[in-house]
């Protein structure tokens, strides 16, 4: 809760002083895509780890579009905490994870323009909200282990234990271990959030997001053995999305369908002539 409290004064502060600092752009002439679809994708930093998504936004009408996002995070336990033992190894870990977590999430909702942009330096502000399925995926961490008895030193790939692992660990393990040992989690996801989109061409897109989201699950999700694990994380984002512009008007359709048209009566002509010049009976 604090981090939210302390992140609102800087969003609202960012929406105060965006359009007087876009206000100034220079006059747009190049043709505006009036009828359009967005097709993007966007890396998110979050409060509890790093995503990446795709995202379709159908059209609406001018102002509003259906969104489509499918996305996958790397979640992270707030109690996390790198250290190494340096006494084996400089190799950093965190004491007591058990597992990675990751969010797969398919997500639909709305977005509204609330100030649409004017010239070729401002600035389009929106609001998004998305909710749908999320599959949560676990995947054990195995770590190297120092081991001694009467004779040697020797190392072994083994899963955390707090009863037995204190001081012996040497570092993590591949991440390919404990492949076979994954499993899933379903449960759901939403969030709401503001996108300023800034492209200065109107058939690309380039945004930042801002915004918070929650993900539950209907059972605690195991990341740490040392700590007390949720079945919810609450989770602040911002974000960088790109992508293009999809041109849907009867005008863009027609253009497409006429130049195909062109091009094929092209290559017949072409066909033709050179039947004619081989004497070849023409293939009409």
């Amino acid at each position: 809760m604090n981090r939210i409290v302390t992140i609102i004064p800087a969003v609202i502060l960012l929406l105060i002083a965006c359009p007087f600092v876009y206000s100034q752009g220079e006059l747009d002439q190049q043709p505006k895509v009036l009828m359009r679809n967005e097709q993007t994708f966007g890396v998110f930093l979050n409060s509890n780890g790093i995503g990446a998504d795709f995202q379709y936004a159908k059209r609406i009408n001018a102002r509003n579009h259906t969104l489509y996002r499918v996305g996958l995070m790397n979640v992270k336990h707030p109690k996390e905490i790198k250290i190494t033992n340096g006494y084996y190894s400089n190799k950093s870990f965190v004491f007591g994870k058990q597992n990675y977590f990751f969010a797969l999430k398919a997500q639909y909702g709305h977005q509204s323009e609330l100030f649409r942009k004017n010239d070729a330096g401002g600035l389009s502000i929106r609001y998004f909200l998305e909710a749908g399925p999320t599959i949560g995926i676990l995947k054990p961490i195995y770590y190297q282990i120092q081991h001694t008895n009467s004779t040697q030193v020797f190392s072994v790939v083994e899963k955390f234990n707090t009863s037995i692992h204190q001081t012996q660990i040497i570092g993590k393990a591949s991440f390919f271990e404990g492949f076979r040992e994954i499993s899933l989690v379903p449960g759901a996801s939403a969030r709401v959030g503001f996108t300023f989109e800034y492209s200065r061409m109107d058939v690309v897109y380039h945004a930042l997001e801002f915004g918070i989201g929650m993900d539950i699950y209907p059972k605690k999700i195991p990341i740490m053995e040392t700590e007390l694990n949720n079945f919810y994380f609450m989770n602040l984002f911002v974000g960088y999305r790109f992508g293009k512009i999809i041109d849907i008007s009867e005008a863009a359709r027609s253009d497409t369908w006429f130049d195909k048209l062109k091009e094929d009566r092209k290559k017949r002509k072409e066909l033709r002539q050179q039947q004619k010049a081989t004497g070849e009976q023409p293939d009409y």
